[in-house]
C-alpha cells in the first residue's frame, strides 16, 4: 500500500496525491516522438524511455546508393531505432581519390585497403579538394535523398564522417602517416587541410537532404598511437572546424574509436551525443558521463555481448547502463558497429531492454 492509499489520510489528501502521482506518471511516460525522446536525452530531461540504437555495415550493399539505402531502412524497420547511422563504407570518402578496397568477409563488415595514393610527403600538396556531387561523395548523396524520402521527419538519420586523420591514413598508411606527422609536418598539414574543405564541403552538400547531424568518427585521438600534444596539433583543429561545420544541425555524435583514448579532450568537443568502447576501455559509462555534459552512447559491447551473448546478457548490461548513469542521458548502444552476423535474438534484446 502507498502513502497516498493509507486509509487513515484525509480523503483530500488522498485524492491530491493520486491526482499529483497520475499528473507525474503521464508528464514522464506520455509518448514521444523520436526527436522529443532524443532531444530529452541530450539535457537530461525525462524521458518516456531510454533512447536505443544500434548500427551496422552493409557489406556489398554499400557498393551502391539505392542498395545502401535500402539495406538501411530495411535494419530501421526491423528494430524500430530511435536514430538511423547511415553507415557507407569507410572508403567511401576516399575513392574518388583513388583507394581501392575489397571486401574479404568478416564479423564488422569492414573492407580491406588494396593500396595508398600518397607515396611522398609532397604528394600531399597535390591532393585535390573533392566536389561532394561527383563520384562517391555524390553516391552517397543519392544514398541520404532515398533515405529522406522513405522516413520523412519520422525517424531522425546521421551521416558518417571520418576525420581528417583517419582518412589520412588510409591515404597513405598508418605507419608512414606516424612518420610523416613526425618528420613531415607541413607536408602532412598541408594534406589534413585539403581533407578538410572535402568533408565540410560534403557536410554542407548533407544539410539539405535532411540529416540530422553527423556520426563523427575520430579514429586517432589514442595514446596507442599518438601523443597528446600531437593530436592536439594535427586532429583537434581539423575536427573542432567540422564540428562547427555541422553545429547548426541539432544531433552531431562524435565516436571516439579504440582503446587509451584521449577521453577528456576529445569530451569538451561541441556535440550532443559521445560513443565510445566504454565496456573496452576507460572510463566506464558513469564516470564518462561526469566528464561530458552531452548524452553518453553506449553500456554494450559489440563482440562480447551483441555477437557473441545471448539476451539474458543483454539485458543485464542494459540494466548495468542504467544504473550507471540513473537512467538520463544515456543512448543504449554499443561501443562500436553491431557485427553484420549478430544473432537476430541479441538484437532484439537490445531494442525490448528499454521498453517499460
Amino acid at each position: 500500500m502507498t502513502k497516498s492509499d493509507d486509509p487513515r489520510r484525509p480523503l483530500v489528501f488522498r485524492l491530491w496525491s493520486f491526482v499529483m502521482n497520475l499528473i507525474k506518471e503521464f508528464t514522464v511516460t506520455a509518448r514521444m516522438t523520436r526527436r522529443e525522446r532524443l532531444l530529452a536525452t541530450f539535457a537530461g530531461a525525462p524521458t518516456d524511455r531510454i533512447a536505443v540504437a544500434l548500427w551496422r555495415h552493409f557489406p556489398g550493399d554499400d557498393q551502391r546508393p539505392a542498395d545502401l539505402a535500402d539495406a538501411t531502412l530495411t535494419w530501421q524497420a526491423q528494430y524500430d531505432w530511435d536514430f538511423i547511422k547511415v553507415s557507407p563504407a569507410s572508403s567511401y570518402c576516399l575513392v574518388d581519390w583513388g583507394i581501392q578496397t575489397r571486401f574479404g568477409g568478416g564479423d564488422e563488415g569492414t573492407r580491406e585497403y588494396l593500396n595508398t595514393v600518397i607515396k611522398s610527403p609532397d604528394d600531399w600538396a597535390s591532393l585535390p579538394v573533392l566536389d561532394p556531387q561527383d563520384g562517391a561523395l555524390g553516391g552517397q548523396l543519392r544514398c541520404l535523398a532515398l533515405i529522406q524520402d522513405a522516413v520523412k521527419t519520422d525517424v531522425p538519420f546521421i551521416q558518417t564522417v571520418f576525420s581528417p586523420l583517419a582518412q589520412a591514413r588510409h591515404l597513405v598508411g598508418a605507419d608512414r602517416l606516424l612518420l610523416q606527422v613526425r618528420r613531415n609536418p607541413q607536408q602532412v598539414h598541408a594534406g589534413l587541410e585539403t581533407i578538410t574543405r572535402s568533408v565540410i564541403a560534403f557536410i554542407e552538400a548533407c544539410k539539405p537532404l535532411g540529416i540530422a547531424g553527423i556520426y563523427y568518427a575520430v579514429q586517432w585521438a589514442s595514446f596507442a598511437l599518438l601523443s597528446e600534444a600531437e593530436y592536439r596539433e594535427f586532429g583537434e583543429p581539423y575536427d573542432r572546424r567540422i564540428l562547427a561545420a555541422a553545429a547548426d544541425c541539432w544531433f552531431n555524435m562524435v565516436h571516439l574509436h579504440g582503446a587509451d583514448v584521449m577521453f577528456d579532450l576529445v569530451a569538451q568537443y561541441p556535440a550532443q551525443a559521445l560513443n565510445w568502447h566504454d565496456r573496452e576501455t576507460s572510463p566506464a559509462l558513469g564516470e564518462g558521463m561526469k566528464r561530458f555534459r552531452g548524452a553518453v552512447s553506449g553500456g554494450l559491447e559489440h563482440w562480447q555481448d551483441v555477437l557473441r551473448g545471448d539476451p539474458d546478457q543483454i539485458r543485464a548490461r542494459a540494466i548495468d547502463a542504467v544504473e550507471q548513469t540513473g537512467g538520463q542521458r544515456l543512448i543504449l548502444s554499443s561501443g562500436c558497429v553491431a557485427p553484420c552476423n549478430a544473432p537476430f535474438s541479441n538484437l532484439r534484446a537490445v531494442r525490448q531492454a528499454v521498453e517499460r
